[in-house]
């Protein structure tokens, strides 16, 4: 019987070269895959009512980058020199009530900002090399060049290994992140600043706070000649929302309520014998 790799000496060192070589193009591949989906879900922009629509066409684009372009999109975007700078998010643009920005980013210093950057277009030109240059640059029809190149895939796969360690880090911190967001959103603080305009210091945006928002609709429904009545709106607010309360604003009445929001006019008429406050928006009254 006779011993193949006897017979061919290349056979036995081609094979561990190709090994080391799929090995390490699928270590690229995990790399890739993890790198989209940071890309994709790190951050997003626009109503509510879109927002599946949205992540769904970020997956699908991430799905077509290549290594080079993901690298791109993650520098500068997650990956962030840590200056202070807030990054701009586009305008959603929408017109509706809800709409929605988050951005989860990692920053850095400077210095390390500058060598992670440059440790990633690494990253790409050895990628490009493995796929579409190392029979050029490695003689693997010679045993001494099968040598050079089994060394050349182990230094290259330990490299690629330590991105992917690092690309997952980043990951479970963009992961627990997103987790103390999405707990955030669940959280009364978030309802009331989203929903109410009630911020965590307890200020108050009045043009979207809630019980404007209510007063507005009780002077659609109830104005008479282009007022309305704060008693009748008091009644109107507690049978739609009665949490929507002055209270909840910091205000023992509704009457300081249209005062304080600075958004209405507030006058008190005679009507039907008796002297009650009345108020309409600022925008109607006449010049």
């Amino acid at each position: 019987m006779v011993d193949s790799s006897s017979a061919d000496p290349l056979r036995v060192p081609q094979r561990e070269v190709q090994r080391l070589l799929g090995r390490c193009l699928l270590r690229i591949q995990q790399y890739e895959r993890l790198i989209k989906a940071i890309v994709a879900h790190h951050e997003i922009c626009g109503p509510v009512s879109s927002l599946d629509a949205i992540r769904a066409a970020r997956i699908a684009d991430a799905s077509t980058k290549s290594l080079g372009l993901l690298v791109g999109k993650l520098v500068g975007s997650y990956l962030v020199n840590g200056s202070g700078r807030d990054t701009d998010l586009p305008d959603p643009g929408s017109g509706e009530v809800a709409t929605v920005r988050m951005q989860l980013r990692l920053e850095m210093g400077a210095e390390d900002f500058e060598r992670t950057q440059a440790d990633l277009k690494d990253l790409v030109r050895l990628r490009n090399d493995l796929v579409h240059h190392f029979i050029d640059q490695h003689d693997i029809w010679t045993v001494p060049g099968c040598a050079r190149a089994e060394q050349a895939l182990l230094t290259a796969y330990s490299r690629i290994d330590n991105h992917f360690e690092q690309l997952r880090s980043w990951a479970e911190h963009m992961e627990q992140a997103r987790q103390l967001a999405a707990e955030f959103v669940q959280s009364e603080v978030f309802r009331d600043l989203v929903i109410n305009g009630i911020g965590p210091d307890g200020s108050v945006d009045w043009p979207s706070s809630g019980i404007v928002r209510l007063l507005r609709e009780a002077m659609s429904e109830l104005s008479v000649d282009g007022w309305t009545s704060i008693a009748n709106a008091e009644i109107f607010i507690q049978e739609r929302d009665p949490e929507q309360s002055p209270e909840k604003y910091g205000c023992r009445t509704l009457k300081q309520v249209v005062h304080q929001s600075r958004l209405f006019e507030l006058q008190y008429q005679e009507r039907y014998g008796r002297r009650e406050a009345y108020f309409k928006d600022r925008a109607r009254r006449s010049s």
